[in-house]
């Protein structure tokens, strides 16, 4: 592991140890409440979709995408903290790391900074992914699709906590996985290294539900 990938490291909890974990994407046909509560440690992303409901109400690490217009609408919502997944997460994941702020003009793409400030207060830990991380997810991703690859945050923060776990530890929980959504994301790659990790024991990748028939 980079020496400089300290995710998870510090309190309230340290998911690099054997705790049993829990990765959940917000694909809707999810409903696994119970297992994803019962985990020591329970990931989740941006607006969690299902929290309190469908897949559980529990949090410990909540990812905030850092940069586009989903950070900044979160920062002019006055009431962002008082949210529910917000109040209950014990430290946050900002997936992106700082732009220096000549790469950031003449629009604002990245919000790391006024991310902090938000999120500071409030006395949780605050991690940030650094650059080494992304160089690996697109190395890893690279062989698999065509130019660049752009890692969406659910692949970053899955790779950073493998990274962060030995391999002596219980199979990484993955729920509510869609791959799909924006168009820029290497989908069918990512969904290809989700399937390469089942098979090496590393994480277990719970199929979706199928969404009801029409009647």
């Amino acid at each position: 592991m980079p020496p400089d990938i300290t995710l998870f490291r510090s309190d309230p909890a340290d998911a690099s140890a054997a705790a049993s974990l829990a990765v959940v994407g917000n694909a809707p046909q999810t409903s696994a409440a119970a297992a994803i509560d019962a985990a020591d440690c329970i990931v989740r992303f941006n607006n969690a979709a299902g929290f309190g409901a469908a897949t559980g109400s529990r949090v410990t690490h909540l990812a905030l995408v850092n940069r586009g217009g989903q950070m900044r609408e979160w920062l002019e919502d006055r009431h962002f903290l008082e949210r529910p997944v917000v109040r209950a997460a014990m430290a946050f994941i900002l997936p992106f790391p700082m732009l220096p702020a000549e790469q950031n003009r003449p629009e604002t793409i990245c919000w790391t900074r006024e991310a902090l400030d938000l999120l500071r207060p409030t006395g949780r830990p605050v991690h940030i992914l650094p650059e080494t991380l992304h160089e690996r997810a697109r190395a890893l991703l690279a062989s698999r699709t065509e130019g660049r690859p752009n890692p969406s945050t659910g692949f970053l923060v899955t790779l950073a906590l493998l990274l962060a776990r030995s391999h002596e530890a219980a199979p990484v929980q993955a729920y509510g996985f869609g791959f799909d959504g924006w168009p820029g994301h290497p989908w069918s790659a990512e969904r290809a290294w989700f399937t390469d990790n089942e098979a090496a024991g590393r994480l277990h990748l719970h199929p979706l539900e199928r969404p009801p028939c029409p009647r």
